[in-house]
C-alpha cells in the first residue's frame, strides 16, 4: 500500500470541488489527495455524484469552483501541451468495455497510437499481443473481433487496451460490472496484480464491495456531496461512521435516505 508523507505532492489533490446543475448541488465541497502509485475507489449510492466526479477528474467536465491539480498543477491553469502530457499520462477502463465492433481486438488495444501515428501496425499488433499477455488471453486472441468473446474476455480486452500506453494514472470504471461472481473475482485479481507490476496510480468507482476489497488500498465514500468517509481498505467494516456502515451492511435505517 502507497502512502504519502507530509512533503510528498499528490500525483492528483482536489479541493473545494462543486458542480451544480441548475438547483441541483451534486457536488459540494469535494476534497481529495491521492499519493501516486496509490489504489483508492469511490464508493457511494445511485446518484451520490461519483461518476460526475469521476468525470471530472478526467477533465470530461469542468466543475463550477475548486481545483484539481496533477502533480501540483492545476488543471485549468495547464497550458495546451501540460494538459495534452495529462491527457496521454491517463487512460480509462470503460464500464461496458467500449469496444469497436468493426475493429480486431489488437486494432481495439492500440486504437490510440495507431491514429495518432505512433505504432505502425507490426509495433501495434506485437504492444497487443504484450498487453494480452498481462491480462491472461493468448496472442491469437489478437486477430478475433469484440463479437467473438464472452463478456469476461471483452473486460479483459478493455482493460489491456486501458494499459497500452503505460498510463500513470489508470481511472477504472465499475470495472467488473456485469460480471458473474467468479469472472468477478478473476478480473478483479488480474487488475490487482497488473497495477502494482505498472506501479500505476488507480482511481476506480465501484458498486461491488467484494471488488473494492480486493482492488484498493484506501476507500472514500461520497455522500451529500462531500467525502463522507475515507481511510484505508481493511477498515471498511470498521469505520466508524453511521454512513459507511449502513452503505456496506445493506441497511435501510440510517442516515442515508434513498428517493424510489
Amino acid at each position: 500500500m502507497t502512502t504519502m508523507s507530509e512533503t510528498d505532492t499528490p500525483i492528483l489533490s482536489v479541493s473545494g470541488l462543486q458542480k451544480s446543475f441548475a438547483d441541483n448541488h451534486v457536488l459540494k465541497d469535494m476534497k481529495l489527495d491521492v499519493a501516486k502509485g496509490e489504489a483508492i475507489t469511490i464508493i457511494g449510492t445511485s446518484g451520490c455524484g461519483k461518476s460526475l466526479f469521476f468525470k471530472c477528474l478526467q477533465d470530461l467536465i469542468a466543475p463550477d469552483r475548486g481545483t484539481i491539480k496533477i502533480n501540483g498543477q492545476n488543471l485549468r491553469d495547464m497550458s495546451t501541451q501540460k494538459r495534452k502530457e495529462y491527457e496521454n499520462s491517463r487512460s480509462v477502463l470503460f464500464q461496458y468495455g467500449g469496444l469497436f465492433d468493426s475493429l480486431k481486438v489488437w486494432e481495439n488495444i492500440c486504437f490510440l497510437q495507431t491514429n495518432l501515428n505512433e505504432l505502425s501496425k507490426t509495433e501495434a499488433r506485437q504492444v497487443a499481443v504484450e498487453k494480452l499477455a498481462i491480462v491472461g488471453l493468448p496472442a491469437d486472441v489478437c486477430d478475433l473481433y469484440p463479437g467473438d468473446l464472452s463478456g469476461g474476455m471483452q473486460k479483459r480486452v478493455g482493460f489491456a487496451r486501458a494499459i497500452a500506453n503505460d498510463p500513470e494514472i489508470l481511472f477504472l470504471d465499475e470495472p467488473t460490472a456485469g460480471l458473474d461472481p467468479i469472472m468477478s473475482n478473476e478480473i478483479s485479481r488480474f487488475i490487482a496484480e497488473s497495477v502494482s507490476a505498472l506501479g500505476a496510480t488507480t482511481i476506480s468507482i465501484s458498486s461491488d464491495l467484494n471488488t473494492v476489497e480486493r482492488i484498493s488500498d484506501r476507500v472514500a465514500m461520497i455522500h451529500d456531496g462531500r467525502i463522507e468517509w475515507d481511510g484505508p481498505t481493511d477498515r471498511l467494516y470498521s469505520s466508524g461512521n453511521d454512513c459507511v456502515h449502513q452503505f456496506v451492511n445493506k441497511l435501510a435505517d440510517g442516515p442515508i435516505t434513498v428517493g424510489i
